[in-house]
């Protein structure tokens, strides 16, 4: 079984290395540039692929002709496509004898599109999962071929979670690889007009909104958390970012929400439209982190101040 890997990141180092583990003959990795402008703080396919002496190429632009007779001569079964970054042209898919298949971070077709395991912390889902699944022309919208679930606990973030579905990753290739050569493995449609689809996000999106619900905040305030840009709001005019936080159970309040309610030795408390929220590390412009009530009393903010 032969097949050429277009593969970044951890998750993207994960794939590579269970196919390698399972005998398949990788013949060529494709993986990005990292860019000088992102904090690289994932793993590097680029390395992993040089260790194990296999070509590595970081070509942005596929459909040429002399790369679609290129690829074509490499005579691969599979192509396998794991958090690779650009979406691959259909002249490309059609270079693999037996198909090309792709490793997305959910329950397709829930959280087709960019960043889903942000989006799943963003909408409160309990659960997600990783989905292999056959590439066209439209994103994620191929045939399924497996699934693993993944649990979400309030205590996971972004990370916390990739980490999650990378095992799962691991975990579904060492099965499901083995079909694929024989020929056994299932395939069945990936109902699209039942799922739900997501675009990429921004930093500037991590804005917190006070009138939102603790939860909701919560929520976002995970979804970006570290190594993503973080979610802030505003003081005196300057961005301040909440690192972590905890919605506290509802108590009545007439405070307006991104109202200071309460200071305590770990936490500054802040009033949001639905309960409160518990911010417990907070940075500001040119600072360390900080726990959030160290930074208020450093920073002379009392009970009844207001973020914006």
């Amino acid at each position: 079984m032969r097949a050429i890997v277009f593969a970044y990141s951890d998750l993207g180092c994960v794939g590579l290395q269970a196919l390698l583990d399972l005998g398949v003959d990788v013949a060529a990795v494709f993986t990005h540039a990292d860019s000088p402008s992102e904090a690289i703080w994932f793993a590097s396919v680029a390395r992993l692929a040089a260790e194990r002496t296999l070509p590595v190429f970081t070509d942005e632009r596929l459909d040429t002709p002399e790369w679609k007779t290129r690829l074509r001569g490499w005579a691969p079964d599979f192509l396998f496509s794991f958090y690779y970054r650009r979406l691959l042209p259909v002249a490309v898919l059609e270079t693999a004898r037996r198909g090309a298949l792709n490793l997305h971070g959910s329950l397709l077709p829930k959280y087709r599109g960019r960043c889903p395991t942000n989006w799943v912390l963003i909408h409160d889902e309990r659960e997600t999962g990783v989905t292999l699944h056959y590439m066209v022309a439209r994103a994620d919208a191929g045939d399924i071929v497996a699934q693993r679930r993944v649990p979400i606990d309030d205590d996971d973030t972004a990370l916390t979670l990739y980490r999650k579905q990378c095992q799962a990753t691991g975990d579904l290739l060492r099965e499901v690889v083995p079909q694929l050569r024989d020929g056994s493995a299932p395939r069945r449609p990936n109902d699209i007009a039942h799922g739900s689809y997501f675009g990429g996000r921004t930093p500037a999106d991590g804005v917190i909104d006070w009138s939102a619900d603790a939860r909701t905040i919560f929520n976002l305030v995970r979804a970006v958390a570290h190594p993503y840009p973080g979610a802030f709001t505003h003081w005196q005019g300057l961005p301040l970012f909440v690192w972590s936080a905890r919605p506290s159970p509802p108590t009545p309040s007439d405070a307006a929400p991104g109202s200071v309610v309460a200071i305590d030795t770990d936490a500054l408390v802040v009033q949001t439209g639905g309960g409160t929220l518990r911010l417990l590390t907070v940075q500001a412009a040119d600072e360390a982190e900080m726990p959030g009530g160290a930074w208020a009393r450093a920073h002379g903010v009392t009970k009844g101040m207001r973020f914006q």
